[in-house]
């Protein structure tokens, strides 16, 4: 019965699960009024970095205080974000214009790129706005391995919430509960092995 051990494999990915879990639906919860998402992201990222390392006194103390922090440059930082991923949506499904195609993926892998590492960096760094943007750009195109594994971790998630809407509605609940906290669980490894060189 080791695997029931407090410090076994299967018990610390159980206890990150239902970390991830509780990240998500604080998400969740503080991004209700849209503008805020930005910060609930940062506070995931840095909630969720915390909880694996065992850090803090727990994971809703530990995000309430990363969403408080953050909250101010998170949104400022979310907003542009927003506006183009309104631009982005109505460009791909309103204005079906064979010229504007590359620009329209051009901008939406820029948008993508920019998404997966602003967040983690602002909840990461202490830096102006202007400055975590443009990290943003450069960590994701210098590192662009890791960018492309965010991604498609995204990506797939984004696949089974479409895929369990049309085939199988009675999954979708588990993953709108698993939901991006979860997913987050899986990005900060990634991102802090990324970050580390530039921590010491």
């Amino acid at each position: 019965m080791n695997w029931l051990a407090p410090d076994s494999k299967f018990m610390r990915a159980w206890g990150n699960l239902v970390d991830g879990v509780l990240i998500n639906l604080l998400m969740l919860i503080t991004s209700i009024p849209v503008v805020t998402i930005g910060a609930a992201l940062a506070a995931g990222q840095d909630a969720g970095r915390k909880a694996l390392e065992g850090e803090g006194k727990g994971v809703a103390v530990n995000y309430c205080k990363a969403f408080k922090s953050n909250f101010t440059k998170a949104t400022v930082l979310w907003l542009p974000f927003l506006v183009m991923l309104i631009g982005l949506a109505y460009s791909w499904v309103v204005l079906q214009i064979t010229p504007l195609l590359i620009p329209k993926f051009a901008l939406s892998i820029l948008w993508i790129i920019g998404f997966e590492w602003v967040f983690a960096l602002q909840a990461r760094f202490e830096n102006t706005v202007g400055g975590t943007l443009k990290n943003a750009f450069i960590f994701g195109i210098s590192h662009i391995i890791a960018t492309l594994i965010l991604v498609s971790i995204d990506a797939i998630f984004v696949a089974l919430l479409i895929a369990s809407w049309f085939y199988m509605p009675g999954g979708l609940f588990l993953l709108v509960v698993l939901g991006y906290g979860s997913m987050l669980m899986i990005h900060v490894p990634i991102t802090e092995r990324v970050f580390k060189p530039y921590l010491r």
